[in-house]
C-alpha cells in the first residue's frame, strides 16, 4: 500500500472497485483503457511498457492504448479517503494529466518562431517549463520533440531578449544533454564566455542555472581539451564558488555548486584557479548545510585539491578542516569516509600542524575504528598509512596498546 496511506487501522478496509487490478492497491490516478477496465496509471502503464497488448482483466487485445481518466471514480476514491482520515488514510492529491504531444509540439514551434513576439514566445517557454516540472513522463515526451536544439539556439542565439535566453537554459538543464550537443557547447569560446557571464547576473536562479548548464557540458564531453578549455576561466570557478557562498543559495543551488566545482577539479590542470578563488573555504564552511550525496562530492574534492601543495596550504590554514574531516569519519557513508581520510593523509603530510590538530580531534579513535569496520578497502588503507605516520605523535598511552591494529604492511594506493 502506498506510503501516503500507512498505518492503517487494521478495521479499515479498501473497497474492492477502489483497488486496481494490477497492483491491488488502492487508485491514486483511476483511468479506463478499451474494454472499459479501469486501473491505475502507473500500473497500466507499466503493464503496456513491457510489451504487453492485452488487457489484464479481460485479456482482450488492446487496439487503442488511450488512457481515459474516470474522474468520477478518483472523486469517489478521493471521498473515501476523507471519510476514513480518523483511521489514517490521507486524501490522495487531484493528479495532474500528462500533456498531449501536440500541445508539446505547439509550444515549441511557437517558442521557436522568430516571427512571433518576444512575450508570446516566453509565454510558450514557461508553459512548457511548467509541464517539465510536472512529471518524468512529460519531460520524456517534450524530449522527443527535438527540444534540445531548439533550446540550445534560443539560449546562445544573439538576436534574441535576455528573457528567452535565461527561460531556455532553465528549461535546457532539465534535460540530459547527447555528447553532440555538449561538444557543440564546449567547443565555441563565446557560448561558454556567454555562460561565464550568466554565473554573475543579479538573479540567484539565472546563476544556478548556469552553472547547471556548465556542470552538464563537462560532465558528458570526453574530449580533456575541451574540459580543460572551459575549466581554464577563473571567471568560472569565481562564479560557481560565489553561488556556494550566498547566505540565500537554496538546497538546489547548493547542490549544483557542488556538482559544479567538482566536475571542474576534475580537471588537474586548473585546480590551482579554485584554490585561488577561494574554494578551500567555502568548501570546510558548507560542509555542514550539505545532504548526504551532496556532502560526499564536496569531500571528494577536497580529496582532489589535497593533492596540490596550494590547497594544502589552503585547507591547512582554516582552523576548522582537521576537526571537521576527522568528525567526518564513519558518520556520513563510507564514501564519505574514504575521501575524509585521503584528505586527512594529504594534509598530515604535508604539515605537522596537521598532525596535532588531528590528535587532538581524536583522530587516533576513529582510525581505529575505521581499520576494524566494514568500509572499504581503500578507505582502510588510507587509515593504516594514517595510523602510521602519526604514530610518533600519539600519546604515550596509547601507544602501547595499538599494535594489534595497525597493520605492519601499508598497501599502496
Amino acid at each position: 500500500m502506498p506510503r501516503s496511506l500507512e498505518p492503517l487501522d487494521l478495521t479499515v478496509q479498501i473497497p474492492y472497485h477502489f483497488r486496481c487490478p494490477i497492483s491491488l492497491e488502492l487508485m491514486r490516478d483511476p483511468v479506463t483503457v478499451g474494454t472499459g477496465q479501469t486501473y491505475d496509471r502507473s500500473s497500466i502503464e507499466s503493464w503496456v511498457a513491457t510489451g504487453n497488448t492485452t488487457c489484464p482483466v479481460t485479456r482482450a487485445l488492446l487496439t487503442d492504448f488511450t488512457l481515459i481518466p474516470n474522474h468520477t471514480l478518483r472523486r469517489l476514491i478521493q471521498d473515501w479517503c476523507v471519510a476514513n482520515r480518523a483511521f489514517g488514510v490521507e486524501r490522495i492529491p487531484t493528479p495532474k494529466q500528462p500533456a498531449e504531444p501536440s500541445l508539446v509540439r505547439s509550444l515549441l514551434c511557437q517558442a521557436a518562431s522568430e516571427s512571433n513576439p518576444t512575450h508570446s514566445r516566453l509565454s510558450a517557454l514557461r508553459r512548457l517549463r511548467g509541464l517539465a516540472r510536472d512529471s518524468d513522463k512529460n519531460r520524456s515526451l517534450i524530449s522527443s520533440h527535438n527540444v534540445r536544439e531548439i533550446l540550445v539556439n534560443l539560449v546562445f542565439s544573439n538576436s534574441q531578449s535576455l528573457e528567452l535566453s535565461h527561460e531556455s537554459i532553465a528549461i535546457l538543464v532539465m534535460f540530459p544533454l547527447t555528447e553532440f550537443d555538449c561538444v557543440a557547447i564546449a567547443s565555441d569560446p563565446e557560448r561558454i564566455s556567454c555562460l561565464a557571464n550568466l554565473l554573475f547576473h543579479s538573479s540567484i536562479e539565472v546563476r544556478v542555472n548556469s552553472a547547471a548548464l556548465i556542470e552538464n557540458v563537462i560532465a558528458g564531453t570526453r574530449s580533456s581539451d575541451l574540459r580543460l578549455q572551459i575549466s581554464n576561466r577563473e571567471i568560472i570557478f569565481e562564479g560557481v564558488i560565489d553561488i556556494l557562498k550566498n547566505p540565500l543559495s537554496s538546497p538546489r543551488a547548493l547542490k549544483i555548486g557542488i556538482k559544479g566545482l567538482f566536475a571542474l577539479c576534475l580537471v588537474k590542470q586548473t585546480r590551482h584557479k579554485a584554490v585561488s578563488a577561494g574554494a578551500a573555504e567555502t568548501l570546510i564552511d558548507r560542509l555542514a548545510d550539505l545532504d548526504k550525496c551532496d556532502a560526499e562530492r564536496a569531500l571528494a574534492t577536497i580529496e582532489l585539491l589535497c593533492r596540490i601543495q596550494g590547497g594544502c596550504a589552503a585547507f591547512v590554514a582554516h582552523a576548522l578542516t582537521v576537526p571537521l574531516l576527522v568528525k567526518t569519519i564513519l558518520k556520513i557513508s563510507d564514501r564519505a569516509t574514504e575521501y575524509a581520510a585521503g584528505a586527512l593523509l594529504a594534509l598530515c603530510s604535508a604539515s605537522e600542524q596537521s598532525q596535532k590538530e588531528a590528535v587532538c580531534a581524536g583522530i587516533l579513535t576513529q582510525l581505529l575504528l575505521l581499520v576494524q569496520s566494514d568500509c572499504t578497502d581503500r578507505a582502510k588503507r588510507k587509515a593504516q598509512m594514517l595510523l602510521k605516520l602519526l604514530r610518533d605523535s600519539w600519546p604515550e598511552d596509547s601507544v602501547g596498546n595499538s599494535d594489534d591494529f595497525v597493520c605492519s604492511e601499508v598497501v599502496p594506493f
